[in-house]
């Protein structure tokens, strides 16, 4: 009886101790797994999976514009088309009056990024992230060739009482000339191109614009027109995400390193910036539309 019940008792121990290395590799396998499933990488989170949404204000050459089949086509959008690229997503661009942007960007739901030539400010940074610089421009003024007012007296005579600046409701455009010309009426318009025509037609005395807008103005369309100043404010352009989507922005900016070292981005500005052609000499300059209102604060681009 000793025996058997010496062998009995041997017998649970053995069992026990593999039920115990049982217990011990299950753990260890169940601790290795989470390592591998359940870790927490942060996630690029898009609007429609595998598209890159980019919101655009059109048209604003050489920046984006519509080509003549209506697509929309630009400095701007051939990057993003770039950075796109390096991604692996598809692009899809959505057309949205500018100074509706930031504000869609920043909610969610409407777009991934802003691709509209904004300008970096802090004000705008309060509300959405940038990414890093692609572009640096200046303001540029523009009036009809027959207007009294040149290179020579343009400091002085901009500075007056009754004359009326146009320009793209909320851009720094705008802020520039209340800041610079308080005498001056500003008269702000829903786009650039509105802008333009108001002074062709007589309804104002000069245009204020990024000096790369204003050139493919000058050489397309308005070829009637001249500039009269050009202003050296340095202003950096980049594009905008959502600040609850950082890790889009990281992507972007590390496309944006690898398109600059490459060369595609100095490939794009070249392309863009010394075309002629942008605005054919046959499209007609649209009507005006009647002056917008104040712009809400912190909001516009470089435009």
């Amino acid at each position: 009886m000793k025996l058997k019940k010496y062998l009995l008792i041997g017998a649970v121990a053995v069992m026990v101790a593999a039920l115990a290395l049982v217990g011990c590799s299950a753990e260890q396998k169940k601790e290795d797994q989470p390592q591998q499933q359940q870790s927490t990488e942060p996630e690029i989170t898009l609007v429609t999976p595998g598209t890159l949404t980019i919101v655009s204000d059109v048209p604003y050459a050489p920046y984006e514009f519509y080509d003549a089949e209506g697509n929309v086509i630009g400095l701007d959008i051939d990057i993003m088309q770039a950075v796109a690229d390096k991604l692996g997503y598809t692009l899809d661009v959505k057309v949205m009056d500018f100074d509706g942007i930031i504000p869609a960007i920043g909610s969610g739901g409407q777009g991934d990024v802003g691709a509209a030539a904004f300008s970096v400010s802090p004000e705008r940074a309060e509300e959405i992230d940038f990414t890093s610089t692609y572009f640096i421009d200046n303001q540029s003024i523009a009036v009809m060739d027959n207007s009294p007012i040149t290179e020579a007296n343009a400091q002085e005579q901009l500075n007056q009482a009754g004359i009326t600046i146009a320009v793209q409701m909320g851009t720094t455009s705008e802020e520039y000339i209340k800041e610079n010309y308080p005498n001056a009426t500003v008269q702000a318009y829903k786009n650039c191109a509105d802008a333009f025509a108001a002074m062709q037609s007589g309804q104002a005395d000069a245009v204020c614009a990024n000096q790369g807008v204003i050139n493919q103005m000058l050489n397309g369309v308005y070829s009637d027109a001249r500039v009269v100043l050009e202003v050296a404010t340095g202003e950096e352009y980049a594009f905008v995400v959502s600040q609850d989507n950082p890790e889009l922005t990281k992507a972007i900016n590390g496309a944006l390193a690898e398109l600059v070292s490459d060369g595609t981005i100095d490939q794009i500005i070249n392309k863009y910036m010394s075309s002629t052609e942008l605005y054919s000499d046959e499209v007609e300059a649209p009507a005006a539309e009647a002056p917008a209102g104040e712009a809400p604060a912190g909001e516009g681009n470089a435009q």
